[in-house]
């Protein structure tokens, strides 16, 4: 029996890749909290490899939030972002951990990306102002596996996923991403009866949402490709895999979906004179798709399964 340590079990992407190794079984899983082992400390993190007998390691820690909170603390967000991945990445070589998945984010891509963005569109341009330290710290996690790839002959992946919703999700009123602030906003309206729901912008930008159980189960499925087949889909110093669904949705089909979930039967009315963003974000997974993979949640589906779970823990999204 393999052990695997999942680093940030806590987190919507680490708790479902827990929840879909104990499924498949074999594996003894290894798991610490914030409060037992820091991640920012190298000698901590060294010490923890030192003393478990790791086989493979997932990297899902890493300090996350929205564009308020990276604008607000991108020190943090650097800092924080680089030291976990270094300990880890360069912990789990020290101790001859051969296997090692990274899980970084889209926000690797340049600002102005052709769309769907591909994997070669890495450095290729300006990324985002809001989350640029986040996204040099995700695009240095990439790197450091490729490294030790190239130097020391490890076989370290990364997957980048697209925008994750789905059980564990941050519900929080102020602070929320746009799937789970909308599931929540509607329900409250729709609990409310109220006549009407202000929508931001004009509707018409394209998104594209995958489900986190999907996002694990594709985690699973990179991980466990033999090494051969990874590395004729991959190149070395190009390795990173976009994990998607490949198909997006209008923000207006997006929030009507929603709508329709949590039983809203009112008017959704549009504010035009709020900001749209970028007119589309897609990411191409054909390199994913000829590896194997494809996602199991439409979106529609999905959300309802998300809006089960924050029926089901909303207590602990009071506020």
């Amino acid at each position: 029996m393999k052990t695997v340590f999942v680093a940030g079990h806590r987190g919507m992407v680490g708790a479902a890749i827990v929840k879909n190794l104990e499924q498949r079984g074999g594996v003894y899983i290894i798991t610490r909290t914030r409060s037992e082992l820091d991640l920012t400390s190298q000698a901590a993190v060294s010490q923890f490899f030192v003393e478990n007998n790791i086989d493979e390691v997932y990297l899902a820690a890493a300090k996350v939030g929205g564009i308020h909170a990276n604008n607000t603390y991108p020190a943090e967000f650097i800092y924080e972002n680089l030291m976990i991945e270094a300990n880890i990445i360069h912990a789990a070589h020290a101790n001859d951990v051969q296997k090692l998945l990274f899980l970084g984010s889209s926000c690797i891509y340049p600002k102005l990306a052709e769309q769907p963005m591909t994997e070669k569109a890495l450095l290729t341009g300006t990324l985002e102002e809001t989350n640029e330290p986040y996204a040099i710290a995700k695009i240095a996690g990439i790197k450091l596996c490729e490294s030790y790839n190239r130097q020391y002959g490890r076989d370290y992946r990364s997957v980048m996923p697209t925008n994750l919703y789905g059980p564990n999700d941050n519900f929080h009123p102020e602070n929320s991403h746009v799937i789970p602030a909308l599931l929540r906003r509607f329900h409250e309206a729709a609990q409310r009866g109220d006549a009407e729901v202000i929508a931001w912008g004009s509707g018409k930008p394209m998104r594209e949402f995958l489900h986190v159980d999907d996002m694990a189960a594709a985690s699973v499925h990179v991980m466990e490709l033999d090494k051969a087949t990874y590395d004729e889909n991959t190149e070395p110093m190009l390795s990173h895999i976009n994990v998607g669904t490949g198909v997006d949705c209008t923000i207006k089909e997006l929030v009507e979906t929603v709508a329709k979930v949590t039983g809203f039967k009112g008017n959704i009315v549009w504010d035009s004179t709020k900001p749209d963003g970028a007119p589309r974000k897609l990411m191409d997974v054909s390199r994913l798709h000829a590896l194997g993979w494809q996602h199991t949640y439409s979106l529609e589906d999905g959300l309802a399964h998300a809006f089960e779970w924050f029926l089901a823990n909303q207590d602990n999204f009071r506020g």
